[in-house]
Protein backbone atom coordinates (compact mmCIF):
# COMPACT_ATOMS: atom_id res chain seq x y z
CA UNK A 1 0.00 0.00 0.00
CA UNK A 2 1.00 3.60 -0.43
CA UNK A 3 -0.56 7.07 -0.15
CA UNK A 4 -4.20 6.95 0.92
CA UNK A 5 -5.52 9.05 -1.91
CA UNK A 6 -8.13 8.46 -4.58
CA UNK A 7 -5.93 9.00 -7.60
CA UNK A 8 -2.31 10.09 -7.47
CA UNK A 9 -0.92 11.46 -10.68
CA UNK A 10 2.40 13.05 -11.60
CA UNK A 11 5.24 13.26 -14.08
CA UNK A 12 8.87 12.22 -13.92
CA UNK A 13 11.87 13.69 -15.67
CA UNK A 14 14.38 10.85 -15.68
CA UNK A 15 18.13 10.97 -15.31
CA UNK A 16 19.79 14.37 -15.93
CA UNK A 17 16.40 15.91 -16.84
CA UNK A 18 16.66 14.76 -20.44
CA UNK A 19 14.11 16.41 -22.75
CA UNK A 20 12.72 13.17 -24.17
CA UNK A 21 9.75 11.64 -22.40
CA UNK A 22 10.15 8.47 -20.37
CA UNK A 23 8.12 6.59 -22.97
CA UNK A 24 10.48 7.73 -25.74
CA UNK A 25 13.54 6.80 -23.70
CA UNK A 26 11.98 3.34 -23.31
CA UNK A 27 11.73 3.04 -27.10
CA UNK A 28 8.08 4.05 -27.58
CA UNK A 29 6.28 7.09 -28.95
CA UNK A 30 5.45 10.00 -26.66
CA UNK A 31 1.78 9.42 -27.46
CA UNK A 32 1.82 5.76 -26.40
CA UNK A 33 0.04 4.65 -23.24
CA UNK A 34 2.28 2.32 -21.27
CA UNK A 35 0.84 0.62 -18.19
CA UNK A 36 2.49 -1.22 -15.31
CA UNK A 37 -0.01 -3.35 -13.39
CA UNK A 38 1.83 -4.23 -10.20
CA UNK A 39 0.66 -6.89 -7.79
CA UNK A 40 1.30 -5.72 -4.23
CA UNK A 41 1.53 -7.99 -1.18
CA UNK A 42 2.97 -11.03 -2.96
CA UNK A 43 4.40 -13.32 -0.32
CA UNK A 44 1.92 -12.11 2.29
CA UNK A 45 -0.04 -15.37 2.25
CA UNK A 46 -0.61 -18.42 0.07
CA UNK A 47 -3.82 -16.97 -1.41
CA UNK A 48 -1.93 -13.87 -2.56
CA UNK A 49 0.86 -15.97 -4.05
CA UNK A 50 -1.48 -18.18 -6.07
CA UNK A 51 -3.38 -15.19 -7.46
CA UNK A 52 -0.17 -13.34 -8.29
CA UNK A 53 1.25 -16.30 -10.17
CA UNK A 54 -1.94 -16.79 -12.17
CA UNK A 55 -2.21 -13.11 -13.06
CA UNK A 56 1.42 -12.93 -14.16
CA UNK A 57 1.02 -16.03 -16.32
CA UNK A 58 -2.51 -15.64 -17.70
CA UNK A 59 -3.63 -12.12 -16.89
CA UNK A 60 -2.60 -8.49 -17.28
CA UNK A 61 -0.21 -8.15 -14.35
CA UNK A 62 3.36 -7.51 -15.45
CA UNK A 63 5.17 -7.05 -12.16
CA UNK A 64 4.72 -7.75 -8.46
CA UNK A 65 6.32 -6.71 -5.20
CA UNK A 66 7.16 -9.24 -2.51
CA UNK A 67 6.77 -8.84 1.26
CA UNK A 68 10.02 -10.37 2.48
CA UNK A 69 9.22 -10.64 6.24
CA UNK A 70 6.00 -12.60 5.70
CA UNK A 71 5.66 -16.36 6.29
CA UNK A 72 4.87 -17.12 2.65
CA UNK A 73 7.89 -15.27 1.24
CA UNK A 74 9.83 -18.52 0.52
CA UNK A 75 7.10 -19.75 -1.82
CA UNK A 76 7.02 -16.50 -3.79
CA UNK A 77 10.80 -16.22 -3.84
CA UNK A 78 11.12 -19.74 -5.22
CA UNK A 79 8.68 -18.90 -7.99
CA UNK A 80 10.58 -15.71 -8.82
CA UNK A 81 13.86 -17.62 -8.99
CA UNK A 82 12.28 -20.20 -11.32
CA UNK A 83 10.85 -17.44 -13.55
CA UNK A 84 13.66 -14.88 -13.94
CA UNK A 85 11.95 -13.31 -16.94
CA UNK A 86 9.17 -11.98 -14.71
CA UNK A 87 9.45 -8.72 -12.79
CA UNK A 88 9.59 -8.79 -9.00
CA UNK A 89 10.33 -5.89 -6.69
CA UNK A 90 10.58 -5.67 -2.91
CA UNK A 91 7.54 -4.36 -1.04
CA UNK A 92 9.55 -2.83 1.80
CA UNK A 93 7.75 -3.66 5.06
CA UNK A 94 8.03 -1.60 8.22
CA UNK A 95 4.49 -2.36 9.42
CA UNK A 96 2.32 -5.45 10.00
CA UNK A 97 -1.23 -4.15 10.01
CA UNK A 98 -3.51 -7.17 10.45
CA UNK A 99 -5.00 -8.09 13.83
CA UNK A 100 -4.50 -11.86 13.84
CA UNK A 101 -1.76 -12.28 11.23
CA UNK A 102 1.49 -10.53 12.09
CA UNK A 103 5.18 -10.56 11.21
CA UNK A 104 8.39 -9.09 12.53
CA UNK A 105 11.63 -7.76 11.03
CA UNK A 106 14.11 -9.90 9.13
CA UNK A 107 17.17 -8.28 10.70
CA UNK A 108 18.37 -8.86 14.26
CA UNK A 109 15.77 -7.42 16.61
CA UNK A 110 18.47 -5.83 18.77
CA UNK A 111 19.40 -3.59 15.85
CA UNK A 112 15.86 -2.28 15.26
CA UNK A 113 14.13 -2.09 18.65
CA UNK A 114 12.11 0.97 17.65
CA UNK A 115 10.37 -0.98 14.87
CA UNK A 116 8.91 -3.49 17.36
CA UNK A 117 5.64 -3.21 19.23
CA UNK A 118 5.05 -4.67 22.69
CA UNK A 119 4.40 -8.12 21.18
CA UNK A 120 7.59 -8.13 19.14
CA UNK A 121 5.93 -7.57 15.77
CA UNK A 122 6.29 -4.62 13.42
CA UNK A 123 3.94 -1.77 14.31
CA UNK A 124 0.44 -1.91 12.87
CA UNK A 125 0.38 1.81 11.92
CA UNK A 126 2.77 4.16 10.15
CA UNK A 127 2.30 6.76 12.88
CA UNK A 128 3.66 4.33 15.46
CA UNK A 129 6.75 3.73 13.33
CA UNK A 130 7.42 7.46 13.21
CA UNK A 131 6.75 7.83 16.94
CA UNK A 132 8.95 4.98 18.16
CA UNK A 133 11.55 4.16 15.49
CA UNK A 134 14.47 5.97 13.92
CA UNK A 135 15.07 6.35 10.17
CA UNK A 136 18.36 4.52 10.66
CA UNK A 137 16.44 1.48 11.87
CA UNK A 138 14.16 1.64 8.82
CA UNK A 139 17.28 1.75 6.63
CA UNK A 140 18.81 -1.30 8.34
CA UNK A 141 15.58 -3.28 7.97
CA UNK A 142 14.97 -2.18 4.37
CA UNK A 143 18.49 -3.12 3.36
CA UNK A 144 18.14 -6.51 5.06
CA UNK A 145 14.88 -7.22 3.20
CA UNK A 146 16.41 -6.40 -0.19
CA UNK A 147 19.47 -8.52 0.54
CA UNK A 148 17.32 -11.44 1.66
CA UNK A 149 15.33 -11.27 -1.56
CA UNK A 150 18.52 -11.19 -3.63
CA UNK A 151 20.00 -14.08 -1.63
CA UNK A 152 16.83 -16.10 -2.28
CA UNK A 153 17.35 -15.72 -6.02
CA UNK A 154 14.90 -12.89 -6.70
CA UNK A 155 16.19 -10.66 -9.52
CA UNK A 156 14.86 -7.50 -7.89
CA UNK A 157 13.57 -4.94 -10.42
CA UNK A 158 12.19 -2.13 -8.22
CA UNK A 159 11.18 -0.91 -4.78
CA UNK A 160 8.01 0.32 -3.17
CA UNK A 161 6.90 0.83 0.42
CA UNK A 162 4.16 -1.12 2.18
CA UNK A 163 1.57 1.34 3.48
CA UNK A 164 3.85 4.16 2.28
CA UNK A 165 6.02 4.25 5.40
CA UNK A 166 9.07 5.42 3.46
CA UNK A 167 7.07 7.98 1.47
CA UNK A 168 5.10 9.96 4.04
CA UNK A 169 7.84 11.52 6.19
CA UNK A 170 10.84 13.46 4.81
CA UNK A 171 13.37 11.63 7.01
CA UNK A 172 12.05 8.28 5.80
CA UNK A 173 12.00 9.44 2.18
CA UNK A 174 15.76 9.87 2.56
CA UNK A 175 15.92 6.19 3.50
CA UNK A 176 13.88 5.30 0.42
CA UNK A 177 16.26 7.28 -1.79
CA UNK A 178 19.36 5.80 -0.15
CA UNK A 179 18.12 2.26 -0.76
CA UNK A 180 17.21 3.04 -4.38
CA UNK A 181 20.68 4.48 -5.02
CA UNK A 182 22.51 1.77 -3.08
CA UNK A 183 20.87 -1.03 -5.07
CA UNK A 184 20.36 1.06 -8.26
CA UNK A 185 16.63 0.33 -8.50
CA UNK A 186 13.62 2.28 -9.83
CA UNK A 187 10.87 3.14 -7.35
CA UNK A 188 7.17 3.78 -6.99
CA UNK A 189 6.72 7.52 -6.62
CA UNK A 190 3.92 9.87 -5.59
CA UNK A 191 2.96 12.77 -7.82
CA UNK A 192 4.39 16.25 -7.65
CA UNK A 193 0.91 17.56 -6.85
CA UNK A 194 0.60 15.19 -3.93
CA UNK A 195 4.06 16.07 -2.64
CA UNK A 196 3.21 19.77 -2.87
CA UNK A 197 0.14 19.06 -0.75
CA UNK A 198 2.37 17.38 1.84
CA UNK A 199 4.78 20.30 1.74
CA UNK A 200 7.65 18.51 -0.01
CA UNK A 201 7.56 19.31 -3.75
CA UNK A 202 11.29 18.69 -4.01
CA UNK A 203 11.15 14.91 -3.50
CA UNK A 204 10.75 13.82 -7.11
CA UNK A 205 13.63 16.07 -8.19
CA UNK A 206 15.83 14.59 -5.46
CA UNK A 207 15.33 11.12 -6.92
CA UNK A 208 15.76 12.32 -10.49
CA UNK A 209 19.01 14.08 -9.62
CA UNK A 210 20.33 10.76 -8.31
CA UNK A 211 19.36 8.97 -11.52
CA UNK A 212 16.42 7.05 -10.04
CA UNK A 213 13.52 6.41 -12.42
CA UNK A 214 9.80 6.17 -11.67
CA UNK A 215 6.64 6.12 -13.81
CA UNK A 216 5.04 9.34 -15.05
CA UNK A 217 1.75 8.62 -13.34
CA UNK A 218 0.73 6.64 -10.29
CA UNK A 219 -2.86 5.61 -9.62
CA UNK A 220 -3.95 4.60 -6.16
CA UNK A 221 -7.29 3.83 -4.57
CA UNK A 222 -8.57 1.49 -1.90
CA UNK A 223 -12.03 1.55 -3.55
CA UNK A 224 -13.54 2.93 -0.36
CA UNK A 225 -16.93 4.39 -1.13
CA UNK A 226 -16.85 3.12 -4.70
CA UNK A 227 -20.54 2.55 -5.37
CA UNK A 228 -20.25 0.98 -8.81
CA UNK A 229 -17.90 -1.81 -7.78
CA UNK A 230 -14.32 -2.88 -8.35
CA UNK A 231 -14.66 -3.75 -12.02
CA UNK A 232 -16.42 -0.51 -12.95
CA UNK A 233 -13.82 1.56 -11.10
CA UNK A 234 -10.84 -0.02 -12.82
CA UNK A 235 -12.46 0.02 -16.26
CA UNK A 236 -12.92 3.77 -15.81
CA UNK A 237 -9.30 4.25 -14.78
CA UNK A 238 -7.95 2.29 -17.75
CA UNK A 239 -10.33 4.03 -20.14
CA UNK A 240 -8.89 7.41 -19.13
CA UNK A 241 -5.16 6.64 -19.05
CA UNK A 242 -2.92 9.44 -20.32
CA UNK A 243 -0.02 9.04 -22.75
CA UNK A 244 3.13 8.13 -20.90
CA UNK A 245 4.02 5.49 -18.31
CA UNK A 246 1.40 4.80 -15.65
CA UNK A 247 1.56 2.45 -12.68
CA UNK A 248 -1.49 1.07 -10.94
CA UNK A 249 -1.37 -1.58 -8.29
CA UNK A 250 -3.78 -4.21 -7.06
CA UNK A 251 -3.89 -6.69 -4.21
CA UNK A 252 -4.67 -9.88 -6.08
CA UNK A 253 -5.65 -12.86 -3.92
CA UNK A 254 -7.88 -15.90 -4.09
CA UNK A 255 -11.00 -15.83 -1.83
CA UNK A 256 -9.87 -18.68 0.41
CA UNK A 257 -10.58 -19.31 4.08
CA UNK A 258 -6.98 -18.29 4.75
CA UNK A 259 -7.48 -14.86 3.17
CA UNK A 260 -10.83 -14.33 4.87
CA UNK A 261 -9.22 -15.03 8.23
CA UNK A 262 -6.48 -12.49 7.56
CA UNK A 263 -8.31 -9.45 6.22
CA UNK A 264 -11.73 -7.93 5.84
CA UNK A 265 -10.64 -6.69 2.41
CA UNK A 266 -10.65 -10.23 1.04
CA UNK A 267 -13.57 -9.58 -1.35
CA UNK A 268 -11.94 -6.54 -2.95
CA UNK A 269 -8.68 -8.43 -3.37
CA UNK A 270 -10.47 -11.36 -4.99
CA UNK A 271 -12.36 -9.05 -7.34
CA UNK A 272 -9.20 -7.22 -8.35
CA UNK A 273 -7.60 -10.56 -9.17
CA UNK A 274 -10.62 -11.50 -11.28
CA UNK A 275 -10.74 -8.18 -13.16
CA UNK A 276 -7.05 -8.15 -14.08
CA UNK A 277 -6.68 -11.88 -14.70
CA UNK A 278 -9.85 -13.32 -16.21
CA UNK A 279 -12.21 -10.50 -17.14
CA UNK A 280 -12.78 -10.28 -20.90
CA UNK A 281 -14.15 -6.72 -20.76
CA UNK A 282 -10.90 -5.46 -19.25
CA UNK A 283 -8.80 -7.34 -21.80
CA UNK A 284 -10.95 -5.96 -24.62
CA UNK A 285 -10.59 -2.42 -23.31
CA UNK A 286 -6.82 -2.80 -23.16
CA UNK A 287 -6.83 -3.78 -26.83
CA UNK A 288 -9.23 -1.02 -27.87
CA UNK A 289 -7.19 1.66 -26.10
CA UNK A 290 -3.95 0.17 -27.45
CA UNK A 291 -2.49 -0.02 -23.96
CA UNK A 292 1.08 -1.32 -23.91
CA UNK A 293 1.64 -3.49 -20.85
CA UNK A 294 5.12 -3.42 -19.34
CA UNK A 295 6.80 -4.29 -16.04
CA UNK A 296 9.49 -2.45 -14.13
CA UNK A 297 12.38 -4.21 -15.84
CA UNK A 298 12.43 -1.77 -18.80
CA UNK A 299 12.80 1.08 -16.29
CA UNK A 300 15.54 -0.82 -14.47
CA UNK A 301 17.46 -1.46 -17.69
CA UNK A 302 17.07 2.18 -18.78
CA UNK A 303 18.15 3.53 -15.40
CA UNK A 304 21.31 1.46 -15.34
CA UNK A 305 22.10 2.20 -18.99
CA UNK A 306 21.72 5.93 -18.45
CA UNK A 307 23.92 5.74 -15.37
CA UNK A 308 26.61 3.93 -17.33
CA UNK A 309 26.40 6.47 -20.14
CA UNK A 310 26.61 9.37 -17.70
CA UNK A 311 29.67 7.82 -16.05
CA UNK A 312 31.36 7.38 -19.43
CA UNK A 313 30.95 11.04 -20.33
Amino acid sequence: MCLALLVVLGTGDGFSAQPRSLAERLGHKSTDRLLIINGDDAGMCHAANMATMESLEKGLMRSATIMVPCPWFPEMAAYAKQHPQKDFGVHLCHTAEWTRYRWGPVTDRERVPGLLDADGYLWRNIEDVYAHAKPEEALIEGRAQIKRALAAGVDVTHLDSHMGTLQLHPDYVKVYLQLAVEFDLPVRMASRETLVRFGHPEVRDQFTTQGILFPDYFIYDELKGEKNGVKSFWLGIVRNLKPGVTELYIHAALPTDELKAITGTWSTRAQEHEVFTRDEAMKKLMDERQIILIGYRPLLDLQRAERRNASAR
